[in-house]
């Protein structure tokens, strides 16, 4: 575990991303923001912080406090699964209200709401799948502990998305509703990837299968289009969540 002892500064720099990347989609307009959208924003950031100071505990002689931290951990990451399942019924509504106020929503089309609901389906099944993984490996610290980490960049994405799409659209409002919005996404994309390989090649963990999955999540999100427009997605989507 010695090389995880500056693990809790490198944490720092996801943790930075993430609220950068939120921080005008959440606090911009804080008051306006549904109960749900609260509890998810502070699970997560709570998550992201533990992530952050369990590695100091574990490599500094605070294994006791490891411990107890880490029991808290489990249910921290339990409540950032449900809340985040609570959020794609907001999803659903952007995409009715994306229909019936087109110039209002601009290049943000149906489309794009229902393929985020699916990535957002997709992203919790590999969350808890870490997090499990975590629970198993929880004898062999270096495995523990990356499958953790993995958790990082397995839900970064929205927040990092969210930003990008901000100073993207704010650059290029004259031009608004023909913006293209996923050229700031897969820009996001691409830079959560350098993230995770540097990370891995760091504590040499390229071939580590948490790696394999938070690479692929994240792939997997560049299909955003083709799921989104999928028409017998839309109507499993409309039919489980809507209905």
């Amino acid at each position: 575990m010695n090389q995880y002892k500056s693990l809790h500064k490198w944490m720092l720099i996801p943790f930075a991303v993430m609220q950068l990347g939120i921080f005008k989609d959440y606090w911009g307009d804080f008051l306006e923001n549904a109960w749900s959208v609260h509890i998810h924003y502070w699970t997560g950031t709570i998550w992201y912080f533990y992530l952050i100071i369990q590695p100091y505990y574990a490599t500094h002689g605070q294994l006791e406090k490891h411990r107890t931290n880490g029991i808290i951990g489990m249910f921290l990451a339990g409540g950032v699964c449900l809340t985040a399942l609570s959020m794609m019924g907001r999803d659903m509504e952007r995409t009715i209200m994306s229909m019936e106020r087109r110039e209002a929503f601009g290049p943000f089309e149906p489309w794009f709401f229902y393929g985020v609901a699916v990535l957002e389906i997709v992203k919790i099944l590999s969350f808890g799948y870490a997090v499990i993984m975590s629970i198993i490996h929880r004898k062999n610290l270096e495995n523990h502990a990356w499958w953790l980490i993995s958790t990082v960049f397995i839900i970064i994405e929205p927040a990092v998305a969210r930003g990008l799409q901000s100073i993207y659209v704010g650059i290029n409002i004259e031009n608004w509703p023909n913006v293209d919005i996923l050229i700031p996404f897969y820009f996001g994309q691409g830079l959560i990837l350098l993230m995770i390989i540097g990370a891995a090649l760091k504590y040499g963990k390229m071939r580590h299968p948490a790696t394999y999955l938070a690479i692929g999540v994240n792939l997997f999100n560049c299909f955003l289009e083709p799921i989104g427009r999928s028409k017998s997605i839309q109507t499993f989507l409309e039919a489980f969540i809507i209905a």
